[in-house]
């Protein structure tokens, strides 16, 4: 690809698809480059996005985006950005494989990446996520568990929260620490005890997606089932290629952006969970649009973008 374009996406999500839908609607000259791996293909069913009263699959929704986007004149390339660099000009040039592609501006929506319970193989564990018995986004789908038996996967203030989340839906919760014994101080503690939420502690030996439940096996030969098990183990941010570039980072290691979506490299832009680990389709979109829309007038200001 020859020519310099207005903006490559990195990252075909919601936040990056709901930008390149914009952008391309803005009459910029859009390219997405689609990894394969987000996030919102494994929602079995969402139904908090608006507008879909009786949910809609994941993949299914950014296939929907995708077409949208295509539409509109924006491309969509298949691989994985494994390279940034910025020029003294400020143009940026990014590698995937198929050669060097050049860019006035880029916006990363990268996105990241949960950490699964180690002793599950990729392939169990994301069938398991597509019936339900795997999930990690309590925002998202706290309600489908309720009144239903849920196992919490982790320890510390953070698996602790996780679990008390989760108990504006559901009474039985147990909360099994993954390596060993809780890691919980007193505070902790107390709140867990004041919800109702017990603990059992760990290591964690076997996970097994059964029929129609989830087993947790720890090492002292205790088996419980549950409708759906959540992990609380964080999750990695995808910030590599804005480090690669000198963008600077939030203290919880995503990517810093003014109120516009701007990262502190000029023309470079975030939008999504890689900002902001909120987990939530609705805010990664509308990071999306005002990215798309800064950007847009950012380009605006060097040269007019007229019909």
């Amino acid at each position: 690809m020859d020519k310099t374009l207005d903006c490559l996406v990195v990252g075909a999500g919601p936040a990056g698809l709901t930008a390149a839908i914009y952008l391309a609607r803005y009459y910029l000259d859009t390219v997405i480059v689609d990894g394969g791996d987000s996030r919102a293909a494994w929602i079995p069913r969402s139904h908090n996005h608006a507008g879909f009263p009786d949910g809609i699959n994941g993949k299914e929704l950014l296939d929907r985006m995708k077409e949208q986007a295509v539409r509109y004149g924006a491309e969509i390339k298949d691989g994985q950005v494994t390279r940034l660099d910025l020029d003294e000009d400020g143009i940026f040039t990014a590698e995937w494989g198929s050669g060097p592609v050049r860019a006035r501006t880029v916006l990363l929506a990268t996105g990241v990446t949960n950490r699964r319970p180690p002793m599950l193989e990729r392939e169990v564990h994301d069938e398991a996520m597509a019936r339900g018995l795997i999930r990690y986004c309590p925002i998202c789908d706290g309600y489908e568990v309720t009144d239903k038996p849920v196992g919490v996967i982790g320890t510390g203030h953070h698996g602790a929260a996780e679990a008390n989340f989760i108990r504006g839906y559901t009474d039985d919760i147990i909360l099994i620490a993954p390596g060993g014994p809780h890691e919980l101080d007193a505070k902790d503690r107390r709140m867990l005890d004041e919800a109702g939420i017990r603990t059992v502690d760990g290591p964690v030996e076997a996970i097994d997606p059964a029929k129609e439940k989830i087993c947790v096996t720890t090492a002292d030969d205790r088996t419980m089932a549950f409708t759906s098990i959540y992990p609380a183990l964080g999750s990695d941010t995808h910030v590599q290629l804005a480090e690669m570039v000198g963008a600077k980072l939030k203290g919880d290691g995503c990517l810093w952006v003014d109120d516009h979506q701007r990262c502190s490299v000029e023309g470079l832009y975030a939008a999504g969970d890689v900002v902001i680990g909120l987990d939530q389709i609705s805010n990664a979109m509308g990071q999306g649009g005002v990215a798309s829309t800064t950007i847009r007038n950012d380009l605006a200001k060097e040269r007019p973008l007229r019909r």
